[in-house]
């Protein structure tokens, strides 16, 4: 079985548009919101008129870059504010471990799930999936280290294989490497998370051949006539939830 969920939706309108047509058109099955993104609210609306996709909430400390304006949801969190007084950027993730406070975090990740409605410490992780017990989420773990502490300390379900972003994917051999994947999939539970987007050289988006590359591949023929011919069952995250749901509950 394969997860196929398309990250990043809500953080421009090239990334909504192209999230929303992997789906319905492409493999792609589930997708995650970014409630801190510039273009939450048109993703919102997409999502509505679309009530058949599902997606989960994209939980987030940081900003993509320094050219992003990114800031929190809530308000009293300076432990997770830079010098400028918006999130920190992805490449300062290890300044903002270092200081993040993590009643903080809580206060954060509340209103984020609360407006729709990772990891790299123990804490946050921990305090992650506590908050999805009460909202009755799953949890996307995707180091190996985390789903190995979800398994033998929660006794919760998470993918069974390495995680793939396809940010580690090389651009130019990508459609070559997709297939590769999709035919060698090992047995269990495998997790892409992919990031298209119909942006091109002129948007200024950073990033922008990772994610058309990403698109065109989801959205091709040649991806459902590997899926299908492989007879890969590709699947979102709601048999996951249901088991947290029922897990916590008890």
């Amino acid at each position: 079985m394969l997860i196929v969920n398309c990250d990043d939706l809500g953080m421009n309108e090239d990334i909504d548009v192209a999230v929303v047509e992997s789906i319905e058109v492409g493999i792609a099955r589930s997708c995650s919101l970014m409630a801190v993104g510039p273009s939450a609210r048109h993703a919102v609306d997409l999502l509505r008129r679309h009530p058949g996709i599902t997606f989960g909430i994209h939980l987030t400390l940081v900003r993509d870059s320094v050219a992003d304006q990114w800031g929190p949801l809530a308000e009293g969190v300076p432990s997770l504010l830079d010098d400028t007084g918006r999130l920190f950027t992805a490449d300062e993730r290890a300044t903002l471990l270092a200081r993040a406070r993590l009643d903080e975090v809580e206060v954060e990740f509340r209103a984020q799930i609360d407006a729709v409605a990772d990891g790299g410490r123990d804490d946050i992780l921990e305090l992650t999936g506590t908050l999805a017990a009460g909202y009755g989420l799953a949890v996307r773990v995707w180091l190996d280290e985390g789903r190995r502490r979800m398994r033998r300390r929660r006794g919760l379900p998470v993918t069974d294989n390495p995680f793939l972003d396809s940010f580690s994917v090389d651009v130019d051999t990508k459609p070559a490497r997709y297939a590769r994947l999709l035919r060698d999939l090992p047995p269990g539970l495998s997790e892409w998370a992919v990031h298209p987007s119909v942006a091109d050289h002129r948007s200024g988006h950073g990033g922008w051949q990772v994610r058309r590359s990403d698109y065109e591949f989801l959205i091709s023929p040649r991806a459902r006539e590997l899926v299908d011919g492989e007879q890969i069952t590709v699947i979102d995250y709601r048999p996951l939830q249901e088991v947290w749901a029922s897990s916590t509950s008890r």
